[in-house]
């Protein structure tokens, strides 16, 4: 009979202890697809990861023990492995230039369907993830900025596009699983500068603790493109990747003309630390280049810049991040962006609270010349209520918001709600 080297013991076990760190933020932490996939917050092997994960519900409610297993039963027979959620976000301010309430909502529709090596290090999957983003009232909270004079985007991704097809691509590992490559329809935010708490769906939605730090151009989702990543030794890791400038996830029929005739491109490069495979997310120190070519169709310069991040967990349930980001045109928001702060989970799973503060200076060609610098602080309290549902407060307080001419502060105030299967 087969025994199970101490070695490869002992690894699943650091696997587990990491993994139960911070859950509440995200499936980042499914260390076995974290560590070899180097996926973010928001990719669907993390978020499947998650939604698998038992979670200690405030409330000792679960009504889906039979659909989960029913889950795991097609998973096991044939390596589909699928969720089904819908967010809902409320934004309400003390004041603004416009409107003062923004309310959307995002149903969303993902999996990861291993058809190649099942079960084996060297597998090959599809990948994908439909969504339908859509507005309650008459300002989608992703165009709120606007109405508060922000220059930025104080809530990403609830939008009011419709539906669109954020993920579409072949994952396939390599190297006995230490390494990973994408092709097809891509989101850049899983690989590019990515960090704990960057997701807008589990964690901060200010774009100023997001990749980039809000000084990244052109960041493209469901655009056809190519990833390939991997570690290099135990601790050090490289992955770079190229898309679709001009993708536009609500029309992927026009992505092989675009991408294939204009070639505006979108390309990423980052080197990492991480104290170790599983913690790839938790304690991590990386750097990522990036540039961006001039886009026709969307009237952007092209340009280039640099991403910074540190990252560090503690026993004590602590996360404290340091970030930053520099950009040299290319349609940034911001051409210098500084965040940190921390993530904190008394309960893992339960819940986490998070607090960041950002200094910026606006991408004079983006916003206009003569803008002051901008400051924010958003603070949230993510609460497990039972094993499929959410909710999430928050407020965001931004000083000096640059476009706003009349008005030196603006406060405001979120509710997210999630539902999943």
């Amino acid at each position: 009979m087969m025994t199970r080297s101490p070695s490869i013991t002992h690894n699943r076990l650091l696997l587990t202890i990491g993994a139960a760190l911070i859950p509440a933020a995200t499936s980042l932490l499914h260390a076995q697809d974290a560590a070899s996939e180097l996926a973010g917050p928001d990719a669907v092997s993390s978020q499947l990861a998650a939604d698998e994960k038992d979670k200690p519900e405030l409330l000792d409610v679960d009504l889906q023990n039979g659909f989960d297993s029913w889950k795991a039963s097609v998973k096991e027979r044939t390596g589909l492995d699928f969720g089904i959620d819908y967010f809902s976000l409320g934004l309400a301010a003390t004041d603004s230039l416009g409107d003062s309430t923004a309310a959307s909502g995002v149903f969303r529709v993902y999996g990861n369907w291993e058809l190649f090596n099942r079960g084996k290090e060297n597998n090959g999957s599809l990948v994908f993830k439909v969504e339908h983003r859509h507005a309650y009232t008459a300002v989608a909270p992703a165009a709120f900025a606007g109405e508060l004079g922000y220059a930025g985007l104080t809530s990403v991704g609830y939008s009011d596009q419709g539906w669109r097809a954020t993920h579409l691509f072949w994952k396939q590992r390599f190297a006995d699983g230490r390494g990973v490559s994408y092709i097809g329809f891509l989101d850049t935010t899983d690989y590019a500068d990515v960090y704990t708490l960057a997701s807008p769906w589990t964690g901060f939605a200010n774009i100023a603790f997001q990749n980039g730090s809000g000084a990244m151009g052109g960041i493209p989702d469901g655009a056809l493109g190519a990833m390939v990543g991997g570690f290099l030794t135990d601790n050090l890791y490289l992955v770079g990747g190229i898309a679709d400038a001009n993708g536009d996830p609500t029309d992927l029929g026009d992505g092989f003309d675009s991408m294939f005739n204009d070639f505006e491109t979108f390309k990423s490069l980052e080197f990492g630390w991480v104290s170790k495979q599983e913690d790839v997310f938790l304690n991590n120190a990386h750097v990522t280049l990036w540039q961006v070519d001039e886009r026709s169709r969307a009237g952007t310069p092209d340009g280039w810049g640099i991403s910074a991040s540190i990252t560090k967990s503690t026993n004590n349930g602590f996360m404290p991040f340091l970030r930053g980001g520099w950009a040299d045109d290319g349609g940034s928001f911001y051409e210098a962006s500084v965040s940190a702060g921390f993530g904190y989970t008394p309960n893992p799973g339960q819940s986490m609270l998070g607090l960041g503060l950002n200094w910026n200076r606006p991408n004079r060609s983006t916003f206009g010349p003569n803008l002051d610098d901008q400051y924010s602080l958003e603070l949230f309290q993510q609460l497990q209520v039972t094993e499929g549902f959410e909710i999430t407060p928050s407020v965001q307080i931004i000083r000096n918001p640059a476009l706003n001419p009349s008005d030196d502060w603006s406060i405001f105030f979120g509710l997210r709600l999630r539902a999943a299967l």
